[in-house]
């Protein structure tokens, strides 16, 4: 069974998706960009300004679906220039300090907004 995942502490979805869902007890957390739910624009700042905002958003969802940063088992790391990587790994040890989940961490080309970095996130109960 299906479970759409909506919660107004996080952005809304900015094209035709769910920011997550819920099936046969794992949750698929959409990626996250640095966007301030209560304005609906980019936070000011650094890459790791943008990181703290990008982990309020996946906590926001996990929050609203029933989970939490220990029931994550993936992430994937969207970077706008690997020249990130450090910063934003330094963020993401805030989250995640034992039993880390599995990772991925790529630069692209460009993501939404401009933003500088997005992560998506796999959690299971």
């Amino acid at each position: 069974m299906k479970r759409i995942i909506s919660t107004p502490n996080a952005p809304a979805a900015i094209g035709p998706y769910s920011q997550a869902v819920e099936a046969n007890g794992t949750l698929y957390v959409s990626g996250q960009i640095p966007i301030d739910p209560t304005t609906g624009k980019l936070v000011d700042g650094d890459v790791m300004a943008q990181a703290q905002q990008v982990f309020l958003n996946i906590k926001a969802i996990l929050d609203e679906a029933g989970y939490s940063f220990a029931d994550v088992v993936k992430s994937t790391v969207y970077l706008a220039d690997m020249v990130y990587f450090a910063d934003v790994n330094a963020v993401y040890r805030e989250h995640y300090q034992t039993e880390c989940p599995a990772r991925a961490a790529f630069a692209v080309k460009g993501l939404p907004l401009g933003s500088l970095v997005e992560i998506e996130t796999i959690a299971v109960k």
